[in-house]
């Protein structure tokens, strides 16, 4: 991704300050592009809890960052290990549904456990935090390379019209590095000049698709509407949808994908009108532990308050209001699971496989082993 012809991250150490890691508070698109400063790994803890950060690959990213920066905070500490590994528990228990956050922090704790001198630790962790952003970017763009053939084949097969792509929540350049993973296809395809058109799940309660996915289609002019939810399956029904593409917070080794809550009635649909319902994904993503999603996936639950009230724009004010009756009881899943039997296929930085243990571990052969 792109955006007003600059090289685009989402995260970044500031420019004349090493010391300090800068995110985009996502919270505040589209309305306003506001950077945000994380100076102390508690700051990082909020970015990733409070959704100023969000995206598995983009947690995982502020998570490494976020344990760099308390490295430097172990400065003068007794015990500068027992003082990271603190900062790490914290991190591990913002966000339980998506595994990157675990699996960035075990990288990094496993680093930090290989290093002999204790004053390497800064530096050490730095680099490692650079080298997770680095090769998100380098998968997620893989994930384009494959994804974009099976837009040109619909392309193909619809001798060059319109190929229309529908996703749900924000699986782009915001909710990783850059690319993105469902979008990356489509970033890919538009450069190759096949005509493609994105219909945007608007993604309550979070808005992510109205607030986020629609801004990053527009600053690269990719053709996009936004409709609501529910929507989709009216779509579908009436031929307006050629293939369905959303991202994972979680894929277990057998293939069952938690996603935003809502994917899994996307999948209902795609399945019942034939459509392709593909689910792009970094192998960090995958948890080759579990094969139950039903039953091993966390899913996390959220404050209420973002079912009940929604955050906007009124002329040039900005403010928060309240949508429901306050003696209304409000249940927040923030995401569900799709069972592998709904998903046609799985787009790796590796290839494109089926939603199952033997599709993923053809891909992944280190991983064929059973899982714990």
């Amino acid at each position: 991704m792109r955006r007003s012809g600059e090289d685009f991250r989402t995260i970044w150490q500031k420019p004349d300050d090493p010391t300090v890691v800068q995110i985009i508070d996502q919270r505040r698109l589209p309305h306003e592009y506001v950077v945000a400063d994380l100076m102390s790994w508690r700051d990082g803890v909020h970015a990733i809890s409070e959704m100023l950060v969000r995206g598995a690959p983009l947690i995982g990213a502020t998570a490494a960052w976020s344990l760099y920066l308390a490295a430097l905070e172990s400065r003068g500490q007794p015990d500068r290990n027992k003082f990271i590994r603190h900062a790490a528990k914290a991190l591990a228990a913002t966000r339980p549904t998506a595994v990157n956050l675990r699996w960035a922090i075990d990288r990094v704790l496993g680093v930090l456990g290989r290093t002999e001198h204790i004053d390497e630790i800064e530096d050490t962790l730095e680099q490692e935090a650079r080298k997770i952003c680095d090769e998100d970017i380098e998968i997620c763009r893989a994930i384009g390379e494959q994804g974009l053939k099976l837009i040109e084949e619909i392309s193909a097969r619809k001798s060059g019209d319109t190929v229309n792509i529908l996703t749900h929540c924000n699986a782009g350049s915001l909710a990783t590095i850059n690319w993105g993973t469902a979008t990356a296809p489509v970033y890919f395809a538009r450069d190759k000049g096949i005509d493609v058109h994105v219909w945007v799940d608007e993604t309550r309660p979070r808005n992510q698709g109205s607030q986020l996915t629609t801004w990053e289609l527009a600053e690269n002019k990719v053709p996009h509407t936004l409709i609501v939810d529910n929507a989709g399956g009216h779509l579908m029904q009436h031929g307006l949808v050629d293939i369905c593409i959303t991202g994972t917070d979680r894929t277990t080794r057998s293939g069952d994908v938690a996603n935003k809550i809502g994917t899994y009635l996307k999948a209902l649909a795609a399945n019942d009108n034939n459509i392709p319902f593909y689910v792009a994904l970094p192998s960090t993503t995958i948890d080759w532990t579990i094969r139950d999603g039903l039953t091993e996936i966390p899913i996390e639950e959220r404050n209420p308050d973002e079912v009940a009230k929604i955050y906007g724009k009124a002329g040039d004010k900005f403010c928060t209001v309240q949508t429901v009756g306050s003696n209304t009881a409000i249940s927040n899943y923030a995401f569900d699971v799709t069972p592998a039997r709904l998903v046609t296929g799985l787009i790796t930085e590796r290839g494109i496989c089926a939603a199952s243990e033997d599709g993923l571990t053809t891909l992944f052969p280190e991983q064929s082993g059973l899982a714990s």
